[in-house]
């Protein structure tokens, strides 16, 4: 493990295993790739259909997955979710399970990633032109696959994430089932909008009782005195929130899902995000107050490292198959 030393705090982050470069199938891989009708191509030539209610209606769902020195994380996890929200969102996937397995293995293997971000995606489809009823639509699946992403580079990390409260609230749970991972992301996009006018980084919303809920694409934790919170309404049971509460209970750190005030966790002594995107992210300015002494907090430090290290070793790893050449080119 190699680590970083902040001012009261050391994150480590595991060494870079790979036992050799990134190695595309073809050079128009490289940038990434996309499943499309079956196809794998260069993922800046996807094309989503302009009729799709996917894209007319945000009326979709997705997963994220993370590949980690050659190994899925908690893919088959990720797989049940996903089914979780083709049956809350009623939609009939056009292919199996065992199709969508294979589809992400084959798309790592043809990007030739040792680290990636993958994400599929189901699409309502559209029903006949002319008709407006929802049974008739015929989902779409769809994916790609890009290098990983970080929502807050290691850089970043180390001295900590700055984050907005923003007043917005989040769409309500009666309305959009916040289990779905869903793309309801316009009160997260304009919440963005917020906390860079505030010098932020990244945005927190609230609930209509003023309790935080999640932010674009992570989970919140606080340490208040002795007590570790997570939001208990109102956000999706992120994967990284999963293994984070798998962690403590683990090392013996009681965690509580409760509702969090938004004053309460500006005076948290400690805050951190967890996400697909990056693991787990110190918090420590909150609406440009610092938390604690505003370095990583001690159990912060303790989990993210507890992370990476199981991580790097393939904790709930499911290797990659990668292959010579791809089952399908690009036209």
């Amino acid at each position: 493990m190699s680590t970083t030393t902040g001012t009261n705090a050391r994150l480590a982050w595991p060494e870079d295993t790979a036992p050799l470069p990134d190695r595309p199938a073809d050079p128009r891989f490289a940038a990434g790739v996309a499943w499309i009708d079956g196809r794998i191509v260069p993922v800046e030539e996807a094309t989503l259909p302009l009729l799709d209610w996917g894209f007319l209606r945000s009326d979709a769902c997705q997963e994220t997955i993370s590949v980690w020195n050659g190994q899925f994380f908690r893919l088959s996890d990720h797989l049940d979710r996903f089914e979780r929200s083709l049956g809350r969102l009623r939609m009939e996937p056009p292919l199996p399970r065992a199709a969508i397995h294979q589809a992400v293995h084959d798309m790592v293997a043809t990007a030739g990633f040792w680290r990636a971000y993958v994400q599929i995606i189901m699409t309502r489809g559209r029903p006949p032109i002319g008709s407006r009823d929802i049974r008739l639509c015929r989902s779409r699946f769809q994916a790609f696959c890009i290098p990983f992403v970080w929502i807050a580079s290691p850089e970043v990390q180390q001295r900590g994430m700055h984050v907005h409260i923003s007043d917005r609230v989040r769409i309500s749970a009666s309305s959009v089932d916040p289990m779905v991972k869903h793309y309801h992301w316009l009160d997260f996009e304009m919440g963005m909008f917020d906390a860079f006018d505030r010098g932020a980084e990244t945005v927190v919303l609230v609930d209509q009782s003023g309790n935080v809920t999640e932010g674009p694409g992570f989970n919140l934790f606080a340490r208040v005195g002795d007590r570790l919170l997570t939001p208990r309404n109102g956000m999706l049971d992120g994967m990284t929130r999963r293994t984070t509460i798998e962690l403590c209970e683990d090392l013996g750190i009681t965690v509580e899902p409760a509702d969090l005030p938004a004053e309460m966790l500006r005076r948290a002594d400690e805050v951190f995000l967890t996400t697909t995107a990056g693991g787990l992210i110190p918090v420590t300015r909150l609406d440009g107050a610092a938390i604690g002494d505003g370095a990583p907090g001690p159990v912060t430090v303790r989990l993210h490292r507890e992370y990476w290290q199981r991580r790097n070793l393939g904790w709930k790893g499911e290797p990659v198959t990668y292959f010579q050449a791809p089952p399908t080119q690009a036209a």
